[in-house]
């Protein structure tokens, strides 16, 4: 008998391509950076930041078309840990996490960390209690598994309608915050970048499905990294001599904390259940950095937490990539690297907040009632605003957008303009490629579970791609639409996709693993309840009327879900026979895929027919 690897499917030359996709990036940086010296249009250095990198990742996407289900859908279950692991730590919170939280973090210091506690215990949670079963299932969306695994087309259309909507929200807050990116890049409206968008993911995403996805969505996350992590890099070298500010900033904060105590930033002790997040707008720092429980209270801070945790590993749009690796062993190795990847991510932006904190402390030292010309610069490009009124300028006198603290590194530090424009394209970059997994995955659901969920027999196979790549442009289109029409604080609702994702499919997915007695009519009856309580409670929040806001609805809402499959299950009849043995296969990672053994014989039963 012969012996074969499970990864022998997996392209050993993907490190090269990436190499030298890396290489034609940083040589397009290097360029533009000899360009800008040279003198060159300002307005040329923008548009070829923007439009090659978006060109970049067109190219990629398009030359890996495929005519197969497993690859459109799965790509053909032979992606690498590092990649999936990759894509899944740049998709969880996208561009809306790294631009509005290096803000968040700026502004209100340390009470910021239970996004990032939040975040890393998701995957976790998903490492350990999800990941590695629903890669043993093997269905292409999570209502398809549901779906199955209760054997109720009527639990497969739920879930697929309810989880349509924080997978919206999601998506039209990251095209919102690429759209920002690109239109301060590139100096144009706001609807003309996101017709932009639009086109470019729809150029990239449609012909490859998860396929290019995965592929296209590797670059465009090393792309963000890279934008993220060279320019801070930069400037840790020049203020610590030391080239990783994820180790540098940290030694930062005992001079940073003496110098806001001189300036009198105060510390404020906020009650267990308040939570004020910075929105949009201008604001001044709230309080000193390492001070904790100031604007988010302790009791918050906990439920906050869980709520995102919940969140994340549970998330619709993270779920299935999971699937694609060729084995259980590279799930569990993909979340590790999911793991890293977004540690080292939420690093980077703290890090970004403490040195834009060290600088502006330094020019209130330094400078007294004058600004220097990098300050001058930002208040011209409209990221700050300086109150001269009350005598000499400390910290507090500052009023920074959440959203241009990123942007406002590179300036304050003095570098070249093309790396602030570097920093643009990152963003846009992270946006496309958390927006690509929630399109992509929100149109299968729509192609495979909703249009095709009446039946357990997927459609023929062209048809069944071709509905897919239809309901992708119209997936990235309404997402499009949703976010110029709704102009929401793009924070706002990923806290809410979050928060919806949490309360209603987290107790569920989690209970269909663990729990043998649960029946269809308790999955539906929690994915009702936990949705229905978070959207009460969001729109309670909104209105002031509960006192409990949108990213804390998971309180009420995780509850409730919980309490719905516990007391439907134990009200209705027990699952059968079959669906046991069900169970108790999922359990075991080994052995083939569920779904592709349900396959193999539905292709042999039309054969025998024929």
């Amino acid at each position: 008998m012969t012996l074969t690897s499970r990864t022998r499917f997996v392209n050993p030359r993907l490190g090269t391509y990436f190499g030298i996709f890396t290489s034609l990036l940083v040589g397009l940086v290097l360029l533009l950076l000899i360009f800008e010296q040279l003198g060159i249009s300002e307005g040329i250095l923008r548009w070829v930041m923007l439009l090659g990198p978006l060109a970049l990742y067109a190219g990629i996407g398009a030359a890996v078309p495929t005519n197969e289900p497993i690859d459109y859908f799965a790509s053909g279950r032979r992606v690498p840990a590092g990649y999936t692991g990759l894509g899944l730590a740049s998709s969880a919170m996208g561009a809306t996490g790294i631009v509005a939280m290096s803000g968040v973090f700026f502004l209100i210091g340390f009470d910021a960390l239970w996004l990032v506690i939040g975040g890393v215990g998701g995957f976790v949670l998903m490492g350990v209690m999800l990941a590695p079963f629903l890669r043993k299932f093997g269905t292409f969306t999570v209502p398809s598994y549901l779906g199955r695994r209760f054997d109720s087309r009527a639990v497969r259309l739920l879930s697929a309608g309810l989880l349509a909507v924080p997978m919206l929200l999601f998506l039209a807050a990251e095209l919102s915050m690429g759209a920002y990116a690109a239109s301060w890049l590139s100096g144009e409206s706001t609807a003309l970048m996101m017709m932009l968008l639009i086109i470019a993911m729809i150029a990239t995403f449609v012909v490859g499905g998860v396929r290019s996805l995965n592929w296209s969505g590797s670059a465009q996350a090393i792309a963000a990294l890279l934008a993220l992590f060279v320019p801070v890099a930069v400037v840790a070298v020049m203020v610590t001599n030391f080239p990783l500010p994820q180790l540098t900033h940290g030694p930062l904060l005992r001079a940073l904390v003496g110098q806001e105590a001189a300036q009198g930033v105060p510390i404020v002790d906020a009650r267990s259940f308040t939570f004020l997040i910075p929105d949009q707008s201008h604001a001044a720092v709230a309080k000193r950095f390492t001070a904790p429980f100031g604007s988010v209270g302790s009791a918050t801070f906990i439920v906050a937490t869980l709520t995102v945790m919940a969140g994340v590993a549970a998330s619709p749009w993270l779920l299935p990539r999971v699937t694609m690796t060729p084995g259980v062993y590279e799930t569990r190795k993909s979340l590790g690297w999911a793991t890293v990847f977004f540690g080292l991510t939420m690093l980077t932006v703290s890090a970004i907040s403490v040195y834009m904190r060290d600088f502006m402390s330094d020019l209130v030292r330094e400078h007294g009632a004058s600004i220097p010309s990098w300050m001058q610069q930002l208040v011209d490009l409209g990221f700050v605003q300086v109150d001269l009124s009350n005598g000499p300028l400390a910290l507090t006198s500052f009023k920074i957008a959440r959203d241009a603290v990123l942007l406002s590194l590179p300036i304050a530090a003095g570098l070249p303009d093309v790396f602030t424009y570097f920093a643009a394209a990152g963003i846009v970059a992270a946006a496309m490629v958390a927006a690509g997994a929630t399109a992509v995955a929100l149109a299968n659901i729509l192609a495979e579970d909703v249009v095709g969920g009446a039946s357990w027999d997927p459609l023929p196979t062209e048809p069944r791609l071709w509905l897919a790549r239809i309901a992708l442009v119209g997936v990235v289109v309404l997402g499009g639409v949703l976010a110029l029409l709704a102009p929401t604080d793009p924070l706002r609702l990923m806290f809410w996709s979050l928060a919806l994702t949490a309360s209603c499919l987290f107790p569920v997915i989690v209970l269909s693993i663990w729990w043998k007695r649960m029946s269809a009519f308790g999955a539906m009856a929690g994915l009702a309840c936990g949705f229905g309580v978070a959207v009460l409670t969001i729109l309670a929040g909104a209105a002031d009327v509960l006192g409990l806001t949108g990213p804390l609805a998971g309180l009420l809402g995780i509850p409730a879900g919980t309490l719905g499959v516990v007391l439907a299950s134990l009200a209705t009849p027990g699952p059968s026979r079959n669906m046991l043995e069900l169970v108790r296969e999922i359990r075991i990672p080994g052995g083939e895929v569920i779904y592709d053994r349900e396959m193999r014989k539905l292709r042999l039963k039309q054969r025998d027919r024929t």
